[in-house]
């Protein structure tokens, strides 16, 4: 059974790791110092010492890993959650690394230490970890597929939960999951759904559990039948299996829900946010700033040209400012190269742009066109009523207008809006779904991350600028 296969699997990788540590580190010093290729006169430290440091670094390492809980076993963790770990754990290694070389300059030896090996060894290992565990994972998913090292699960209660919960064990079978059936009270014994099997009854389940051919028990109850949970789960936890509950309110709750401890109360929040988090919102915001300097100095020859060119060829204002709602629902007003005809603001304020729009200048369907005139919202970004990349902002008038049509429309509002977007960068841009663009925004506030917005930015330099759903 896969209980007793998992030790054996975690012993294994602990001894794997340490391997790659000690291979990483043997690799940068022989390179950069035993070899003799970089070494400079200065670093005379004996290789003993150097090699020595292992009886540290090691133990160290492993600890951070277990820390970051890298050695959990997680089935269907992706790897981007593990490289994020990996990453982490060497970044607090290279920092425990500097400040015992720096707080120890006075020793001779600590004084002489190589900081060349140290920045070498931190990359490599960081490489050669995600080398390793990728290595694992594939190795793992293929004797999974072959029908070996599977994990033994059953399912209490026939719900929509149990249906997805087998749809995605059936659409991963390298997960390693067999469901071997599910109890139920209503529906009748025998019958099934995409080859699970009702066998039985959840008066059943004690019966089954003496069996001890169980690695899991997933509690997928209806949720008309919660009143039965604290007696199953009573029974579940007498057995020592191993228990999970798979709540049936995704249709109730179709988000990422998550759970926060209120002096031992479990609080579900319906949204998981990763903005809300004053960290990441100080990251994001620092890098919005820079960013917005930089653009604006690498643009404004471009900005100067468009500033020229509207001025020559149509008159009024050279920027234009459009009320838009941004964070938490507040209107703000957004900067735009004017593109078309000064206009009342009655006329303009709720209709839409039209291909061939009379509306339109020349210049203007130039800049629209190839996002030129979106250029000035650098300083909304600066000002801090909109960030780089975030969902776009929309007039009142169609807010209003959406939030009655679109379910969860407004769940864009809590975050800044954004000069690009998941959907801008998609395709949904101008005149597309409404619908589609706000799944595109939901998926980004819910799974944000830094590396999120860079990939957003750079997809937006080879094919966000062109528009052809701009009029």
């Amino acid at each position: 059974m896969i209980k007793d296969n998992q030790k054996r699997l975690n012993r294994l990788h602990v001894a794997l790791d340490a391997l790659v540590i000690i291979a990483a580190y043997v690799l940068c010093w022989f390179v950069l110092l035993g070899s003799g290729w970089f070494r400079s006169g200065a670093e005379v430290l004996p290789p003993r010492f150097y090699l020595g440091a292992l009886v540290i670094i090691v133990p160290v390492y492993l600890l951070l890993y277990w820390i970051f809980h890298l050695f959990t076993p997680k089935r269907v963790q992706g790897r981007r959650l593990e490289f994020a770990n990996i990453c982490k754990a060497n970044l607090i290694g290279l920092l425990l690394f500097t400040m015992v070389l720096y707080l120890g300059r006075k020793n001779p030896y600590l004084y002489h230490f190589s900081i060349k090996l140290v920045g070498a060894f931190f990359v490599t290992n960081i490489v050669a970890e995600t080398l390793e565990r990728n290595l694992i994972r594939m190795v793992l998913r293929s004797i999974r597929y072959r029908g070996f090292n599977q994990k033994h699960v059953l399912l209490v209660g026939y719900s929509r939960a149990a249906e997805s919960y087998i749809d995605r064990v059936l659409a991963n079978p390298e997960w390693g999951y067999q469901v071997r059936g599910i109890l139920d009270d209503h529906k009748e014994r025998g019958s099934e759904y995409r080859g699970v099997k009702i066998i039985g009854a959840t008066t059943n389940l004690k019966n089954i559990l003496d069996l001890n051919v169980l690695d899991e028990i997933a509690i997928t109850l209806s949720i008309q039948e919660y009143g039965n949970l604290e007696q199953l789960v009573a029974e579940c936890e007498k057995s020592g299996v191993h228990t999970k509950f798979i709540p049936d309110y995704n249709n109730i709750i179709p988000t990422k829900p998550y759970t926060e401890d209120l002096q031992g109360l479990p609080v579900i929040n319906i949204r998981h946010v990763p903005l809300n988090d004053l960290l990441n919102a100080a990251m994001k915001r620092a890098v919005d700033i820079f960013g917005a300097l930089v653009a604006l100095v690498l643009f404004s020859p471009i900005m100067l040209a468009a500033a020229v060119a509207i001025k020559l060829t149509s008159p009024g204002p050279l920027i234009y400012k459009q009320e838009r709602v941004g964070l938490h629902n507040r209107p703000f007003n957004m900067f735009k190269f004017r593109s078309m005809e000064v206009q009342s603001p009655d006329k303009e304020k709720g209709q839409w742009t039209t291909p061939h729009d009379p509306r339109v200048t020349p210049v203007g369907r130039f800049i629209r066109k190839t996002s030129i005139d979106e250029m000035p919202q650098l300083f909304n970004v600066l000002i801090g009523n909109m960030s780089l990349v975030g969902p776009r902002p929309e007039r009142p008038f169609f807010v209003e207008r959406f939030k009655e049509e679109i379910p969860r429309y407004m769940i864009k509002h809590q975050v800044r809006p954004g000069m690009t977007g998941w959907a801008q960068v998609n395709g949904y841009r101008g005149d597309t779904s409404i619908t589609k663009r706000i799944e595109h925004d939901l998926y980004y506030i819910e799974n944000w991350t830094l590396g999120f917005d860079f990939k957003i930015l750079f997809l937006t330099f080879f094919k966000g600028f062109i528009n052809k759903n701009a009029y």
